[in-house]
C-alpha cells in the first residue's frame, strides 16, 4: 500500500468497490440521493464497527472531529445523525447482505488450506443459531415471547478459518430446523449440528445429494439396531451401531440406515450419542467431528463481544439487518487482510490495532505487523526502569 494514505483508506481499498456499485445499481440505493450515498453510509458504519462507536451521535461527533480528513478517507457529503439514520432506515439491507456474501466468496479460498482439528480433507461446516435479545417496546416487529423481542442469526460456519459461508437473519420465532430449507447441500461435505436441527425429512435431502451430517441424537430416539461394530472402550467409545428408525413418520422421512455412535467422556462421565450418514470414518473421528461444533459457539461469543451487533443504531427491521450485515462485512474484510498480508496476529488483535490507528499514515501492512511492535518493546524494555536492584 502507498504510504501517506490513512490506514482506514488503505483498508477500504481492499474492498471490491466495483461489485459494490453494481449492487447499488441493482437495488437503486443511490436513487434520488444528492449527497449521502450508499458508499458513504457503508464507510461510516464500517468506521463505527472498527472504532466501537455506541450511537449515531457518537459516530457523528467522532467523524466531525476529523472533518478535514474525511475527503481522504473516501467520505463525501454531510455527516449527520439524520442522514445516517435515514439511510439505515430506507436503503435496502439486501445490498449489504450480498456485498458481505461477495467478501465471503473472496475470503473462503484464502482459508481453504487451513488445518482442522480432525485430519480430514472434506469441507466441514458447523450449523447453529444465536439469539440477539431486544426490547419489545422498541422492536415490536421482532416479537419473540410475550414480553421479549429478539432476532436470530443463523450461521453456517466453515471450520477452516471460521469464515461464515451462509448467514440468515430472522425474528426470534423462526425455528432452527427450518433454516435447512435455505441451504444448498454440498456433496461430500460434513454438516455438524445440534439436536435442534433434527428433522429427518430435511436431513434426508442432504443424504440424497451425497452430503454427510453429524448430529446429536435426542434422548427419546426410537430405533432398532441392525448391526453392532467393535469399539475400543478404553478410548471412551461405548457403541458403534447401524440402526433403522422405528417411528412411522421418522422412518418415512429417512428410510435408509443411520449410524449411531455413543461415547463417554472419561473425565466427566457424561455420555454423548451422535447420528451420522457416514459409515467409512472411524467412530472416534465422528465424535471428534461433533466436538468441533463448539467452534461456532466461540464464533458467536466473539462477534457479540467485538462487533456492534447487540446495540443497534436504528429500530426498524431494515436498520437492524443493515447493521448486522455491515458488521459481518467488516469481520470478513479483516480476515481477508490477515491472509493478504500474511499477518500472524489474531483477528481480535487486528481489530484492536485498527481501532487506534485508522488515522495513521503508515503502510497498513507495517501497522498490523505485530513483530515490529514486539521488536520496539524489546528495544525499549528498560526505558521506564527507575531503579536497579
Amino acid at each position: 500500500m502507498r504510504a501517506g494514505k490513512f490506514v482506514f483508506a488503505q483498508l477500504m481499498e481492499c474492498l471490491p468497490w466495483k461489485r459494490f456499485q453494481r449492487l447499488v445499481a441493482k437495488y437503486g440505493g443511490d436513487r434520488y440521493v444528492k449527497h449521502f450515498s450508499c458508499s458513504n453510509q457503508f464507510l461510516c458504519m464500517a468506521f463505527a464497527q472498527l472504532t466501537y462507536r455506541e450511537s449515531l451521535r457518537d459516530i457523528e461527533a467522532c467523524l466531525r472531529a476529523h472533518s478535514a480528513k474525511l475527503y481522504h478517507l473516501g467520505v463525501r457529503g454531510g455527516i449527520s445523525r439524520s442522514n445516517l439514520a435515514h439511510a439505515n432506515e430506507m436503503r435496502d439491507w439486501r445490498l449489504y447482505a450480498e456485498f458481505a456474501q461477495a467478501l465471503i466468496g473472496i475470503a473462503r479460498p484464502m482459508y481453504a488450506d487451513d488445518p482442522l482439528e480432525v485430519d480430514l480433507a472434506n469441507t466441514v461446516y458447523a450449523l447453529d443459531s444465536t439469539l440477539i435479545e431486544l426490547c419489545l417496546s422498541v422492536f415490536p416487529w421482532a416479537s419473540y415471547r410475550s414480553n421479549d423481542s429478539a432476532v436470530k442469526l443463523h450461521t453456517l460456519l466453515d471450520l477452516r478459518g471460521n469464515i461464515p459461508s451462509f448467514l440468515y437473519v430472522s425474528d426470534g420465532k423462526f425455528s432452527d430446523f427450518a433454516i435447512l430449507d435455505q441451504l444448498i447441500p454440498e456433496p461430500g461435505a460434513f454438516y455438524i449440528m445440534d439436536r435442534g436441527f433434527l428433522d429427518y425429512d430435511r436431513l434426508h435431502r442432504f443424504h440424497e445429494v451425497g452430503a454427510f451430517f453429524v448430529i446429536r441424537a435426542k434422548s427419546n430416539l426410537n430405533a432398532r439396531r441392525r448391526y453392532s461394530h467393535p469399539v475400543d472402550r478404553s478410548s471412551g467409545l461405548r457403541s458403534d451401531q447401524t440402526i433403522i428408525l422405528n417411528n412411522f413418520y421418522a422412518h418415512k422421512g429417512f428410510p435408509e440406515p443411520l449410524r449411531r455412535v455413543r461415547v463417554k467422556d472419561l473425565q466427566t462421565g457424561k455420555s454423548l450419542v451422535v447420528l451420522t450418514t457416514n459409515f467409512a470414518l472411524p467412530a472416534l473421528t465422528i465424535t471428534s467431528l461433533y466436538r468441533c461444533r463448539w467452534q461456532i459457539e466461540l464464533f458467536f461469543k466473539w462477534i457479540k463481544q467485538h462487533l456492534r451487533i447487540k446495540a443497534f443504531f436504528g429500530t426498524s427491521e431494515n436498520a437492524v439487518k443493515t447493521q448486522i450485515w455491515i458488521a459481518v462485512a467488516v469481520y470478513v474484510l479483516v480476515a481477508i487482510v490477515k491472509k493478504r498480508f500474511k499477518l500472524e496476529a489474531s483477528l481480535y488483535e487486528l481489530l484492536q490495532i485498527l481501532s487506534l490507528t485508522l488515522f495513521e499514515r503508515d503502510p497498513i501492512d507495517q501497522v498490523l505487523t505485530l513483530s515490529s511492535i514486539e521488536q520496539h518493546r524489546l528495544e525499549h524494555a528498560n526505558q521506564l526502569t527507575l531503579f536497579e536492584f
